[in-house]
């Protein structure tokens, strides 16, 4: 069902590039919309506040084990995006997904064996995946 509904999604983003059909738009549109992912992001934390980040270098103790190192890293997010945001960034997301789709259908790349070539490494690797 799931390769059902990414697949029409792929064919439907397909049937819409009319004024970006060049693979040149299509991979610059895409980065466009990964900045404004990012621009989204920044935002929430700067002009909202509704979340904050706390980066710093991620400390394990020497004895920490692959079991327990997930209670011990964080994604150094703190607060939760409000609605407004989250309502921006699922859209601005969104978007890149539709040039994802477009990129991938420009180059006859099925966007669902993509997503399924990596969920078997990462259930083959698990914690050892690297990127």
């Amino acid at each position: 069902m799931n390769d059902i509904i990414l697949d029409d999604f792929q064919n439907s983003v397909s049937e819409s590039l009319i004024r970006h059909r060049s693979i040149i738009d299509i991979m610059t549109k895409f980065n466009e919309s990964n900045a404004r992912v990012s621009r989204a992001l920044a935002k929430s934390v700067t002009s909202c506040g509704c979340i904050s980040v706390s980066a710093h270098k991620q400390k394990l103790p020497d004895d920490a084990s692959l079991e327990n190192i997930f209670d011990l890293l964080s994604y150094q997010v703190e607060g939760d995006l409000c609605d407004n945001c989250k309502e921006i960034l699922e859209d601005e997301i969104g978007t890149n997904l539709y040039y994802l789709a477009a990129l991938c259908d420009s180059l006859e790349i099925n966007l669902f064996d993509v997503i399924i070539k990596r969920y078997d490494k990462l259930k083959t690797l698990g914690k050892f995946t690297t990127f």
